[in-house]
């Protein structure tokens, strides 16, 4: 089975390598891909994989839009962090989707389900597709929450309890709003994307905080300003100088 990964996080490509390694060792990977326009470019000058799997964030887009670009014959297992049920219509024909972080029992359930198609021939129902993309309104396409593993254990976040998120040392917190913190695998980049803009802002490089958790503004010298969050954050909150008259229209719109 030749396979075309598309999915713009490092670690995630990894992470689901190592798992396709685990359950479909025969398995070849083309290549992997992180953003729409070597995806197209790279569907355009090769010839079709068995398989594509396909993160539906991309570093420059939606992949939705891959499929406005370039004729997909390849049946496509999607991944997302999104809410499963925004995207039952998925399951559809020879479309599947998997949630973060991938679970190896569902990855095999998504080979089964290629398999079964493959083998009854019944080919990529595009069309079935496109009324399944057509379902998805943007809005509805912002992260809800997130996994996090505590041990052996994983625990949920809504994202409605994010306090705000930050960078330290090449790693990305949260901290909710009991205070907690917690480590997430994603850079901040990354996460930013996934992320409401009604709901989160990104005041620096290192930063992310959500609306409800700026208790007061404060003038700063060199013309930014300064935070005061709830919880009380490890690092100063400061609204970078490019960044202060966007802050100031999103915290009051």
């Amino acid at each position: 089975m030749k396979i075309l990964l598309i999915e713009d996080e490092y670690h995630a490509q990894e992470y689901l390598v190592g798992l396709l390694n685990e359950v479909a060792p025969t398995s070849e990977i083309l290549a992997k891909i992180d953003s729409v326009e070597d995806a197209v470019h790279w569907l355009q000058n090769n010839p079709a994989p068995d398989l594509i799997f396909m993160d539906i964030q991309l570093a420059d887009g939606l992949s939705f839009s891959i499929f406005k670009k370039v004729n997909v014959s390849a049946p496509t297992v999607f991944i997302t962090a999104f809410d499963k049920y925004t995207l039952q219509a998925f399951k559809v024909n020879s479309i599947d989707y998997l949630l973060k972080p991938v679970d190896a029992d569902e990855l095999q359930n998504a080979l089964d389900k290629y398999q079964d198609i493959y083998t009854k021939k019944n080919g990529f129902d595009t069309d079935s597709l496109q009324k399944a993309l057509s379902q998805l309104s943007p809005k509805n396409n912002f992260r809800q929450r997130f996994l996090i593993k505590q041990g052996k254990d994983f625990i949920y976040v809504p994202t409605e309890n994010i306090a705000y998120l930050y960078s330290e040392d090449s790693l990305t917190f949260l901290v909710d709003r009991q205070n907690k913190r917690h480590l997430l695998d994603s850079p901040l980049d990354q996460i930013e994307k996934e992320l409401s803009p009604d709901q989160f802002f990104r005041i620096n490089r290192k930063q992310i905080v959500h609306i409800q958790s700026v208790q007061k503004i404060f003038s700063f010298f060199n013309n930014r300003l300064k935070l005061n969050l709830n919880p009380k954050s490890k690092l100063d909150a400061i609204v970078s100088r490019e960044r202060v008259r966007t802050f100031k229209k999103w915290a009051g719109q």
